[in-house]
Protein backbone atom coordinates (compact mmCIF):
# COMPACT_ATOMS: atom_id res chain seq x y z
CA UNK A 1 0.00 0.00 0.00
CA UNK A 2 1.73 3.35 -0.84
CA UNK A 3 0.47 6.90 -0.88
CA UNK A 4 0.40 8.79 -4.27
CA UNK A 5 0.07 12.37 -4.79
CA UNK A 6 -3.41 12.03 -5.07
CA UNK A 7 -3.84 11.06 -1.70
CA UNK A 8 -1.75 14.08 -0.36
CA UNK A 9 -3.25 16.66 -2.50
CA UNK A 10 -7.26 15.33 -1.13
CA UNK A 11 -5.70 15.45 2.54
CA UNK A 12 -5.01 19.09 1.82
CA UNK A 13 -8.05 19.96 0.45
CA UNK A 14 -6.28 21.51 -2.52
CA UNK A 15 -8.93 20.47 -5.41
CA UNK A 16 -7.19 22.87 -8.24
CA UNK A 17 -4.69 20.77 -8.18
CA UNK A 18 -6.51 17.60 -8.68
CA UNK A 19 -8.56 19.10 -11.00
CA UNK A 20 -6.06 20.36 -13.15
CA UNK A 21 -4.64 16.79 -13.57
CA UNK A 22 -8.16 15.50 -14.42
CA UNK A 23 -9.19 18.84 -16.71
CA UNK A 24 -5.68 18.42 -18.67
CA UNK A 25 -6.75 18.04 -22.40
CA UNK A 26 -3.21 15.45 -22.38
CA UNK A 27 -4.16 13.77 -18.96
CA UNK A 28 -3.31 9.60 -19.00
CA UNK A 29 -6.62 7.96 -18.11
CA UNK A 30 -5.49 4.64 -17.74
CA UNK A 31 -2.56 6.34 -14.97
CA UNK A 32 -5.37 8.11 -13.51
CA UNK A 33 -7.36 4.90 -12.73
CA UNK A 34 -4.65 3.25 -11.58
CA UNK A 35 -4.05 5.96 -8.55
CA UNK A 36 -7.86 5.94 -8.12
CA UNK A 37 -7.54 2.11 -7.32
CA UNK A 38 -4.23 2.46 -4.99
CA UNK A 39 -4.69 2.58 -1.43
CA UNK A 40 -2.63 4.38 1.35
CA UNK A 41 -1.40 2.91 4.79
CA UNK A 42 -4.75 3.36 6.11
CA UNK A 43 -6.16 1.40 3.55
CA UNK A 44 -7.77 4.67 2.29
CA UNK A 45 -8.51 5.10 -1.57
CA UNK A 46 -8.21 8.82 -2.49
CA UNK A 47 -11.72 8.74 -2.11
CA UNK A 48 -11.85 8.19 1.29
CA UNK A 49 -10.11 11.49 1.98
CA UNK A 50 -12.08 13.49 -0.43
CA UNK A 51 -14.81 12.35 1.51
CA UNK A 52 -12.95 13.23 5.06
CA UNK A 53 -12.14 16.64 4.02
CA UNK A 54 -14.87 17.83 1.83
CA UNK A 55 -16.86 19.95 4.28
CA UNK A 56 -16.93 23.13 2.43
CA UNK A 57 -18.57 22.64 -1.54
CA UNK A 58 -16.71 24.06 -4.01
CA UNK A 59 -17.13 24.07 -8.34
CA UNK A 60 -14.05 22.08 -8.22
CA UNK A 61 -14.45 19.60 -5.16
CA UNK A 62 -17.67 18.82 -6.90
CA UNK A 63 -15.96 18.17 -10.24
CA UNK A 64 -13.09 16.14 -8.87
CA UNK A 65 -15.49 14.20 -6.79
CA UNK A 66 -17.63 13.18 -9.91
CA UNK A 67 -14.63 12.28 -11.88
CA UNK A 68 -12.95 10.17 -9.19
CA UNK A 69 -16.40 8.39 -9.19
CA UNK A 70 -16.00 7.58 -12.98
CA UNK A 71 -12.36 6.52 -12.24
CA UNK A 72 -13.12 4.22 -9.79
CA UNK A 73 -16.93 3.02 -9.68
CA UNK A 74 -16.05 0.40 -6.77
CA UNK A 75 -14.55 2.78 -4.63
CA UNK A 76 -18.30 3.51 -3.05
CA UNK A 77 -18.53 0.59 -1.13
CA UNK A 78 -14.63 -0.11 -0.69
CA UNK A 79 -14.10 -0.05 3.19
CA UNK A 80 -10.83 1.29 4.66
CA UNK A 81 -9.05 0.01 7.84
CA UNK A 82 -11.88 0.53 10.23
CA UNK A 83 -14.62 -0.65 7.81
CA UNK A 84 -15.68 2.71 6.55
CA UNK A 85 -16.92 3.21 2.96
CA UNK A 86 -16.43 6.86 1.81
CA UNK A 87 -20.22 7.51 2.27
CA UNK A 88 -19.34 6.67 6.27
CA UNK A 89 -16.78 9.29 6.43
CA UNK A 90 -18.76 11.90 4.54
CA UNK A 91 -21.37 11.54 6.52
CA UNK A 92 -19.54 11.59 10.01
CA UNK A 93 -17.19 14.47 9.54
CA UNK A 94 -19.99 16.69 7.51
CA UNK A 95 -19.58 16.90 4.00
CA UNK A 96 -21.40 19.37 2.31
CA UNK A 97 -24.64 17.62 0.62
CA UNK A 98 -23.45 17.62 -3.17
CA UNK A 99 -20.48 14.99 -1.74
CA UNK A 100 -23.23 13.15 0.32
CA UNK A 101 -25.36 12.82 -2.77
CA UNK A 102 -22.83 11.66 -4.84
CA UNK A 103 -21.31 9.20 -2.47
CA UNK A 104 -24.56 7.87 -1.72
CA UNK A 105 -24.94 6.57 -4.93
CA UNK A 106 -24.11 2.70 -5.38
CA UNK A 107 -21.51 1.54 -8.32
CA UNK A 108 -24.90 0.54 -9.83
CA UNK A 109 -26.53 4.06 -10.03
CA UNK A 110 -23.23 5.53 -10.59
CA UNK A 111 -22.95 3.18 -13.99
CA UNK A 112 -26.49 3.96 -14.92
CA UNK A 113 -25.73 8.20 -14.71
CA UNK A 114 -22.82 7.73 -16.19
CA UNK A 115 -19.62 10.05 -16.12
CA UNK A 116 -22.13 12.78 -17.76
CA UNK A 117 -24.89 12.20 -16.31
CA UNK A 118 -23.11 12.37 -12.78
CA UNK A 119 -21.46 15.75 -13.73
CA UNK A 120 -24.58 17.50 -14.63
CA UNK A 121 -26.37 16.38 -11.64
CA UNK A 122 -23.65 17.41 -8.97
CA UNK A 123 -20.96 19.39 -11.18
CA UNK A 124 -23.40 21.25 -13.26
CA UNK A 125 -20.64 24.24 -13.71
CA UNK A 126 -17.96 22.20 -14.59
CA UNK A 127 -20.69 20.17 -17.09
CA UNK A 128 -21.41 23.86 -19.06
CA UNK A 129 -18.19 24.57 -19.06
CA UNK A 130 -17.59 21.00 -20.99
CA UNK A 131 -20.10 22.21 -22.83
CA UNK A 132 -18.82 25.41 -23.49
CA UNK A 133 -16.02 24.66 -24.21
CA UNK A 134 -16.82 22.04 -27.20
CA UNK A 135 -19.22 24.55 -28.98
CA UNK A 136 -16.46 27.00 -28.83
CA UNK A 137 -13.93 24.31 -30.54
CA UNK A 138 -16.49 23.80 -33.22
CA UNK A 139 -17.36 27.06 -33.91
CA UNK A 140 -20.80 26.36 -32.81
CA UNK A 141 -21.44 30.41 -31.20
CA UNK A 142 -25.08 29.86 -31.15
CA UNK A 143 -24.96 27.21 -28.92
CA UNK A 144 -22.92 29.38 -26.63
CA UNK A 145 -25.16 32.57 -26.91
CA UNK A 146 -28.09 30.17 -26.33
CA UNK A 147 -26.77 29.17 -22.88
CA UNK A 148 -25.80 32.56 -22.10
CA UNK A 149 -29.83 33.51 -22.56
CA UNK A 150 -31.48 30.79 -20.93
CA UNK A 151 -29.49 30.27 -17.70
CA UNK A 152 -29.22 32.79 -14.92
CA UNK A 153 -25.99 35.24 -14.87
CA UNK A 154 -25.11 33.31 -11.43
CA UNK A 155 -24.26 30.26 -13.40
CA UNK A 156 -22.93 31.60 -16.12
CA UNK A 157 -20.54 33.27 -14.36
CA UNK A 158 -19.17 30.43 -12.27
CA UNK A 159 -18.77 28.70 -15.75
CA UNK A 160 -16.80 31.27 -16.77
CA UNK A 161 -14.50 31.80 -14.27
CA UNK A 162 -14.84 27.79 -13.89
CA UNK A 163 -10.53 26.27 -13.94
CA UNK A 164 -9.28 29.75 -14.00
CA UNK A 165 -11.54 31.14 -16.85
CA UNK A 166 -10.29 28.55 -18.98
CA UNK A 167 -13.03 28.79 -21.55
CA UNK A 168 -11.98 32.51 -22.86
CA UNK A 169 -8.50 30.77 -23.32
CA UNK A 170 -10.67 28.60 -25.78
CA UNK A 171 -12.03 31.26 -27.42
CA UNK A 172 -8.69 32.82 -28.32
CA UNK A 173 -6.99 29.10 -29.56
CA UNK A 174 -10.65 28.67 -31.86
CA UNK A 175 -11.01 32.13 -33.59
CA UNK A 176 -8.99 32.59 -36.59
CA UNK A 177 -12.21 33.30 -38.57
CA UNK A 178 -14.05 36.25 -37.81
CA UNK A 179 -17.30 36.23 -37.89
CA UNK A 180 -19.58 38.77 -35.63
CA UNK A 181 -21.17 36.38 -33.89
CA UNK A 182 -18.00 35.21 -32.30
CA UNK A 183 -16.88 39.16 -31.67
CA UNK A 184 -20.51 39.40 -29.77
CA UNK A 185 -19.72 36.37 -27.93
CA UNK A 186 -16.13 37.55 -26.55
CA UNK A 187 -17.67 40.31 -25.61
CA UNK A 188 -20.42 38.98 -23.75
CA UNK A 189 -18.15 36.59 -21.56
CA UNK A 190 -15.40 39.09 -20.84
CA UNK A 191 -18.78 41.28 -19.90
CA UNK A 192 -19.48 38.98 -17.39
CA UNK A 193 -16.36 38.44 -16.54
CA UNK A 194 -13.75 40.95 -16.64
CA UNK A 195 -10.92 39.31 -14.38
CA UNK A 196 -10.67 36.63 -17.37
CA UNK A 197 -8.79 39.34 -19.68
CA UNK A 198 -5.62 38.84 -16.61
CA UNK A 199 -5.91 35.28 -15.66
CA UNK A 200 -3.23 33.17 -16.53
CA UNK A 201 -3.71 29.48 -17.24
CA UNK A 202 -1.47 27.20 -14.41
CA UNK A 203 0.46 25.46 -16.86
CA UNK A 204 1.80 28.14 -18.97
CA UNK A 205 1.14 31.49 -17.03
CA UNK A 206 0.06 32.91 -19.91
CA UNK A 207 -3.51 35.23 -20.28
CA UNK A 208 -5.79 34.97 -23.09
CA UNK A 209 -4.32 37.25 -25.15
CA UNK A 210 -0.57 35.28 -25.30
CA UNK A 211 -2.60 32.26 -26.48
CA UNK A 212 -4.34 34.50 -28.63
CA UNK A 213 -0.49 35.97 -30.38
CA UNK A 214 0.78 32.67 -30.17
CA UNK A 215 1.61 31.65 -34.04
CA UNK A 216 0.06 28.45 -33.20
CA UNK A 217 -3.01 29.95 -32.94
CA UNK A 218 -3.16 33.46 -34.54
CA UNK A 219 -6.56 34.61 -33.71
CA UNK A 220 -7.94 37.21 -35.72
CA UNK A 221 -7.27 40.99 -35.16
CA UNK A 222 -10.54 42.04 -33.84
CA UNK A 223 -9.90 39.24 -30.87
CA UNK A 224 -6.82 40.30 -29.86
CA UNK A 225 -8.12 43.49 -29.52
CA UNK A 226 -10.64 42.42 -27.45
CA UNK A 227 -8.64 40.76 -25.15
CA UNK A 228 -6.45 43.63 -25.18
CA UNK A 229 -8.80 45.31 -22.78
CA UNK A 230 -7.94 46.66 -19.65
CA UNK A 231 -10.58 44.91 -16.58
CA UNK A 232 -11.42 48.30 -15.35
CA UNK A 233 -11.92 49.52 -18.51
CA UNK A 234 -14.78 46.59 -19.11
CA UNK A 235 -16.15 47.27 -15.38
CA UNK A 236 -16.76 51.14 -16.18
CA UNK A 237 -17.82 50.87 -19.74
CA UNK A 238 -21.58 50.41 -20.53
CA UNK A 239 -22.08 47.22 -22.83
CA UNK A 240 -23.54 49.38 -25.74
CA UNK A 241 -20.36 51.39 -26.38
CA UNK A 242 -18.21 48.25 -25.76
CA UNK A 243 -20.37 46.77 -28.80
CA UNK A 244 -19.90 49.64 -30.96
CA UNK A 245 -16.06 50.05 -30.36
CA UNK A 246 -15.86 46.21 -31.39
CA UNK A 247 -18.46 45.70 -34.31
CA UNK A 248 -17.87 46.52 -37.57
CA UNK A 249 -18.50 50.16 -38.96
CA UNK A 250 -21.50 48.95 -40.92
CA UNK A 251 -23.69 48.15 -37.47
CA UNK A 252 -22.90 51.82 -35.95
CA UNK A 253 -25.76 53.16 -37.88
CA UNK A 254 -28.07 51.24 -35.50
CA UNK A 255 -25.99 52.25 -32.04
CA UNK A 256 -28.79 55.43 -31.41
CA UNK A 257 -32.14 52.89 -32.06
CA UNK A 258 -30.62 50.67 -30.36
CA UNK A 259 -30.03 52.78 -26.95
CA UNK A 260 -33.40 54.32 -27.75
CA UNK A 261 -34.60 50.57 -27.34
CA UNK A 262 -32.54 49.94 -23.95
CA UNK A 263 -33.71 53.00 -22.57
CA UNK A 264 -37.50 52.37 -23.18
CA UNK A 265 -37.27 48.60 -21.52
CA UNK A 266 -36.10 49.50 -18.69
CA UNK A 267 -39.15 52.34 -18.10
CA UNK A 268 -41.27 50.62 -19.02
CA UNK A 269 -41.02 46.50 -18.25
CA UNK A 270 -43.35 45.72 -15.68
CA UNK A 271 -42.00 44.74 -12.14
CA UNK A 272 -43.72 41.06 -13.32
CA UNK A 273 -41.17 40.73 -16.35
CA UNK A 274 -38.13 41.92 -14.24
CA UNK A 275 -38.83 38.84 -11.82
CA UNK A 276 -38.68 36.39 -15.11
CA UNK A 277 -35.66 38.19 -16.16
CA UNK A 278 -34.36 37.25 -12.68
CA UNK A 279 -33.08 39.03 -9.85
CA UNK A 280 -29.67 39.38 -10.90
CA UNK A 281 -30.19 41.06 -13.79
CA UNK A 282 -31.61 44.00 -11.40
CA UNK A 283 -28.32 44.27 -9.42
CA UNK A 284 -25.91 43.55 -12.30
CA UNK A 285 -27.01 45.11 -15.29
CA UNK A 286 -28.84 48.73 -14.13
CA UNK A 287 -28.14 50.59 -16.74
CA UNK A 288 -30.00 48.06 -19.03
CA UNK A 289 -27.08 46.11 -20.46
CA UNK A 290 -28.69 42.76 -19.88
CA UNK A 291 -32.16 43.55 -21.74
CA UNK A 292 -29.82 44.78 -24.49
CA UNK A 293 -27.69 41.68 -25.13
CA UNK A 294 -30.65 40.02 -25.10
CA UNK A 295 -32.04 42.51 -27.70
CA UNK A 296 -29.05 41.89 -29.89
CA UNK A 297 -28.65 37.65 -29.80
CA UNK A 298 -30.95 37.47 -33.02
CA UNK A 299 -28.15 40.30 -34.82
CA UNK A 300 -26.12 37.18 -35.60
CA UNK A 301 -28.54 34.93 -37.04
CA UNK A 302 -29.45 36.49 -40.37
CA UNK A 303 -31.98 38.56 -39.69
CA UNK A 304 -32.89 42.05 -40.01
CA UNK A 305 -31.70 44.34 -37.13
CA UNK A 306 -35.31 46.02 -37.04
CA UNK A 307 -36.89 41.94 -37.50
CA UNK A 308 -34.91 41.48 -34.29
CA UNK A 309 -35.28 44.71 -32.43
CA UNK A 310 -38.88 44.31 -32.81
CA UNK A 311 -39.18 40.57 -31.48
CA UNK A 312 -37.77 40.44 -28.68
CA UNK A 313 -39.11 43.68 -27.56
CA UNK A 314 -42.77 42.29 -28.00
CA UNK A 315 -41.41 38.96 -26.02
CA UNK A 316 -40.43 41.34 -22.92
CA UNK A 317 -43.41 43.88 -23.10
CA UNK A 318 -46.95 41.30 -22.09
CA UNK A 319 -50.27 42.76 -23.68
CA UNK A 320 -52.04 45.24 -20.90
CA UNK A 321 -54.68 43.10 -19.40
CA UNK A 322 -56.89 45.58 -20.14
Amino acid sequence: MATNEHHEWLKKRDWPAVRNVMFHRERDVDLLVRKYKERDEHGRLPHHWLAAKAQTHTHALAYVGVQSICLNLQALTTRDNKGETPIDIASRSGACAEIIGLLSRTPEEARSLGGEGMTRLYAPVAYWTSEMGLWIKSRSHAECHKFINEHDDELVREVLKFNNSDLLRAIACYSQVYSESLVFLALRMIHRNPLSLSTEDPAHNETALQWAQDPQFDACQEIQQILSLDPTHITSTPFPTLLLHSLPPKYHEIYAPYNTVCQFLRRTVSPHDKAELGEQSKVDHPTGEHLAIRILYDLNHNMSLGYAIGGQILSFLKPDPS
